[in-house]
């Protein structure tokens, strides 16, 4: 298969600064990295993303690959980011290093474990309401047995003689541009700087171990679809002794059969009757915090919305409450009796057909409008 355009890879334009460059691969490993990115494929895209960025960061090989392309002049920049370990780098912290300088950070040094996502589905009076509830989330912990060292009870992981602790090995590669030194994940320790050789029997020398923790977690009042909260230090355990990540749980609320949320208000539709619309009355509305009454006056038309102050969603910040927002729909009766619709024929008579003043204004346009006026 040939090679994607490296300017194609990172999404910039062939006249991109280094800085573009940089900002632009700095965004795309970080959502392609291996250690982060699970999916079927990330390693090969974070391949293909380096080698793009190894190449236009340099101004030499930016320049040969301008004028010769893939192939360059003596055949190709094969060398770069074609490794196994993603083109020398060997762990998430080289990709920082390499941008604000120093050397690879020491994989002994406390790290802080991977943040966690749980969804949680919702009924909409819980959204509004919030509650306390216990959700289970499958992670790792420490093993007990060895205390996370990963070695057996009574024994200690060794520095590995190989890259002496650092965790990676200089490889010295010959390039059509002269001799160039990768650094490259020590496979002998895989970039712990450490052999463990008598294991756990119980972690398998990972020092961790799979388990179902269970957590009492505070559901604010007022979230909504989509939204999340962060539950710290509930995440997966550091390495090395370094602080936990944390869990974000991401709320999914199912839809209600009679209210409909934006934001902090809420909306419902009531039907009237037409002598109701006509005469005025007042009726009761179903809201979240129990019935109220609604005024409805003489004369309204379908359509016509109330607001009910402070009987929507309480902001999730703290920022007061929403309204609830009741539409009123004029029901058309579709079966009358005689005697209904006779009183009907007459009050038409009555009226002669004549839109009433509140109306009139609208049939004056639409009559004129038939017109041609």
């Amino acid at each position: 298969m040939s090679k994607r355009d490296y300017y194609e890879v990172l999404g910039v334009s062939e006249d991109a600064s280094k800085e573009e460059i940089k900002k632009a691969y700095r965004k795309l490993s970080k959502k392609y990295h291996p250690d982060i990115n699970k999916e079927p494929g990330s390693d090969e895209k974070f391949k293909e993303i380096t080698e793009a960025y190894e190449v236009l960061n340099d101004d030499q090989k930016r320049a040969q690959y301008d004028q010769f392309g893939h192939e360059g002049p003596q055949g190709g920049f094969g060398g770069f980011g074609g490794g196994s370990d993603f083109g020398g780098f060997s762990g998430f912290e080289d990709i920082f290093s390499s941008f604000f300088g120093g050397g690879r950070r020491d994989p002994n040094a406390p790290r802080q474990g991977a943040d966690l996502q749980y969804t949680m589905t919702l009924t909409f009076e819980e959204a509004i309401f919030g509650k306390e509830t216990v959700v289970e989330i499958p992670r790792e912990e420490t093993c007990e047995t060895c205390n996370g060292s990963g070695a057996k009870p009574g024994t200690t992981p060794e520095t590995c003689q190989h890259c002496h602790g650092t965790g990676q090995l200089n490889v010295e590669q010959e390039t059509p541009f002269g001799r160039i030194v990768n650094r490259r994940v020590c496979h002998h320790c895989h970039g712990t700087g450490k052999i463990i050789k008598d294991k756990c029997v119980t972690c398998h020398g990972e020092g961790k171990v799979k388990k179902r923790k269970k957590i009492n977690v505070k559901i604010p009042k007022g979230i909504d679809d989509g939204q999340q909260m962060r539950v710290s230090g509930q995440g997966e355990p550091g390495v090395n002794g370094g602080p936990p990540g944390d869990l974000f749980i991401v709320f999914h609320v199912r839809p209600h059969e009679f209210f409909e949320r934006d934001g902090d208000d809420i909306y419902c539709e009531m039907p009237i009757t037409f002598v109701q619309a006509t005469l005025g009355d007042e009726i009761e509305v179903p809201t979240l915090y129990g019935k109220v009454k609604l005024k409805i006056p003489a004369g309204t038309q379908t359509g016509t919305r109330f607001r009910l102050r402070d009987k929507g969603a309480q902001n999730v910040r703290g920022f007061g409450k929403g309204d609830q927002h009741v539409l009123v729909k004029i029901i058309t009766p579709s079966k009358l009796n005689e005697r209904q619709k006779e009183l009907l024929r007459e009050f038409a008579e009555i009226s002669g057909n004549v839109p009433d003043e509140q109306n009139e204004s609208f049939f004056g346009k639409m009559k004129r409008a038939f017109k041609g006026d």
